[in-house]
Parts: structure tokens; C-alpha cells; sequence
């Protein structure tokens, strides 16, 4: 199993996490990951992070698909890519209709649709066999619609791209998992209990076998988001996670269209994700992050004195040994976590 570090998004005044970044670098951490919300981008980072470094991988996750054509996703992917000397990694997501129409202005449409033709096209580009075309829901090329000159002709991209090139996808559905096992190199879970891949195997076996050519956890990456959060004090540890997670459960969507709620009720706490939605969408925070439950931080999050990570640890390398888990992507600010994790998995 590999090690990760996850960059995130900037606050309010923008800031990339070098100290952090490098150590990990240092360290032999194989990859760290920039993110965009409705504030920083997510490529500016990376392309920053890429400059600074020598050895670190560095991807996306994730660019919102539909915040970019897949052509200049693709343009920018193969720049960072040649720049870097093939150390970065594309990985995109739909995000949700509440950013997507709420920010960007665009129509959410078929979010699992968009995401076949997006890697679909952007895979033309990079293979170069031929002038890009495509026609689907979401992508005409070239665009003969409403509003056209009618002068657009097939191209095939001046730079060539290296189809080793790896895209991830952000996913937790079932229906999402299906299809990065088909179009994908890897996925990324929101959070992960190591010991429930069975959450994802039928749907990323039904995505491999649709694939075809053998596809299998060989040739793919399950690479989740784990928070990190290292202290003597257990339960103040476990707050921030909880206040996260009580975001994504109970807000991150509407009522009858909230993904991570749906997620959490698999993972076994249904009657919380209904408690955590209802307390915080009707404005109770707090109490919405109090009702997150210990034992789902204690599964999905690495948390508390070191010796009790430690412990923990043990599952994710056991996960990582079946390749249920390809890379743990630790979410901390803290150095001596990294090195913690260092000393158990590297």
C-alpha cells in the first residue's frame, strides 16, 4: 500500500501546505492531491506543487468535470504531465448539482454519463490515433448545435499526449463505483472502513468485467481520504472529523439527493445519517456533529494517541496487502503523523 497526502483546497487567503508537502516527499509518500471547491482551483496548486518537488506524484482530486471541456482538461493534463516528467495524475468528478448549477452555471445532467464521455474523449486525445469526434448527451465534437458557425472541424491535438497517463474518479455509489471500474484507473472513496471493500466489490467487478481485457484490482487504484488527527486527548481528536462529516452527511446535498448520507446508511448507521441530516438542516450544527458516531470516526479516521494509530493501522495494511486499499490519502497538517504513518506502511 501506498501513502498519500491530501492538499485540499485553500481558505479564504490562498496557502499550499510546503513544509508539510515536502516532508512527505522526504518521507516516500508517493503521491499528494490539490482540490477545488467554489474558491482556489484545483490545477494552479498543483502545478505550483510540481514545480517545488522532484519526486511526489501530484494530482487532482478533484477537477469538476463540469466546470471544463474535456478538451482542456485534457490540454492541461498533458502539460502538467510533460512538465513533470509524468508525475501527474488527472483526477476528475462530477461534484453536485448545488456547486454545479449553483456556482458554475451549467447544467448537473448525467453526472455518470458525462463522466464515460469525458474520459472517453479525453483518452482520443491522448492515444492521437485519430481527429477527435464524438457525439453523446453532454459532448458534441465538433459542435454543430444551437448557435454554431458551422466552421468547427475535427482536430487532433499539437502536443502529444502519453496515454499512460492515470484518471481517477471520485465516487461512492454503487453506480459510480461500476463506473470508474469501467472507464477508470483508480477511485477515490470520500472515507473508507478498510474492512468493507464488500461495499464496493460488486459494482467494481461489474465495472471491470464491462471493461473487458481483463480488468481487475491488478490495474486498478482504490485510494480513500482518511483523516489523520493525532493527540492524547481522544475525543477532542475526534471533534473536527465529526463536524466534517456531519457537513457531508447531513448538507452536502438535498434532502432526497445527499450521496454521503445515503453512504453512511451502508456503512451501517442509518438511523445517525437520518438523525444527522435532520439536526443539521434544520441549522443545528453542533448537534448534527455530536451525533456523528464514535465508532464510524474510529472506522473511516485515523484518530487519537499514537499508539492507538498505530493499532489501527494494522487493518488499512491488512486492506492494502488484498489491494482493497491501493494508497491511504491522509488528510493532516500534522509532520509527526506523516512520519508515524511512514514507519507502519513504508
Amino acid at each position: 500500500m501506498k501513502l498519500g497526502v491530501i492538499a485540499g483546497y485553500s481558505p479564504a487567503t490562498m496557502s499550499i501546505p510546503m513544509d508539510l508537502i515536502l516532508e512527505a516527499e522526504a518521507l516516500g509518500f508517493s503521491s499528494v492531491w490539490t482540490a477545488e471547491a467554489w474558491g482556489s482551483d484545483a490545477v494552479s496548486p498543483a502545478a505550483w506543487i510540481l514545480a517545488r518537488t522532484e519526486r511526489i506524484n501530484v494530482g487532482t482530486a478533484i477537477m469538476q468535470m463540469p466546470a471544463r471541456t474535456p478538451a482542456m482538461a485534457a490540454m492541461t493534463a498533458m502539460t502538467l504531465y510533460a512538465l513533470s516528467g509524468g508525475r501527474f495524475i488527472l483526477g476528475l468528478g462530477p461534484s453536485g448539482p448545488q456547486v454545479v448549477e449553483g456556482w458554475h452555471g451549467v447544467p448537473y445532467g448525467r453526472p455518470l454519463t458525462r463522466t464515460k464521455e469525458y474520459i472517453s474523449i479525453i483518452r482520443k486525445i491522448l492515444e492521437r490515433k485519430e481527429k477527435l469526434e464524438h457525439e453523446g448527451f453532454h459532448y458534441q465534437i465538433p459542435y454543430r448545435g444551437e448557435g454554431s458557425s458551422g466552421l468547427g472541424k475535427p482536430l487532433k491535438s499539437i502536443l502529444h499526449g502519453d496515454p499512460a497517463l492515470r484518471i481517477f474518479t471520485a465516487s461512492i455509489s454503487p453506480a459510480g463505483m461500476k463506473c470508474a471500474g469501467e472507464v477508470a484507473d483508480g477511485v477515490f472513496p470520500v472515507w473508507m472502513n478498510p474492512e468493507r471493500y464488500d461495499l464496493f466489490e460488486e459494482s467494481l467487478e461489474e465495472g471491470f468485467a464491462k471493461a473487458g481485457g481483463g480488468k481487475s484490482l491488478e490495474d486498478f487504484e482504490i485510494a480513500p481520504f482518511c483523516t489523520v488527527i493525532m493527540g492524547d486527548d481522544l475525543e477532542k481528536c475526534r471533534i473536527p472529523v465529526k463536524h466534517n462529516m456531519a457537513l457531508y452527511i447531513g448538507g452536502m446535498g438535498a434532502r432526497d439527493k445527499n450521496f454521503y448520507n445515503d453512504y453512511a446508511k451502508r456503512l451501517g448507521y442509518e438511523e445517525a445519517a437520518g438523525k444527522i441530516q435532520d439536526l443539521y438542516l434544520s441549522g443545528k450544527k453542533a448537534e448534527a456533529a455530536a451525533a456523528v458516531p464514535d465508532s464510524l470516526v474510529d472506522e473511516v479516521a485515523l484518530v487519537g494517541p499514537e499508539d492507538r494509530i498505530r493499532d489501527r493501522l494494522q487493518a488499512w495494511k491488512e486492506a492494502g496487502a488484498r489491494r482493497h486499499v491501493g494508497s491511504l490519502l491522509a488528510g493532516t497538517g500534522d509532520v509527526n503523523a506523516l512520519r508515524v504513518l511512514a514507519e507502519e506502511i513504508l
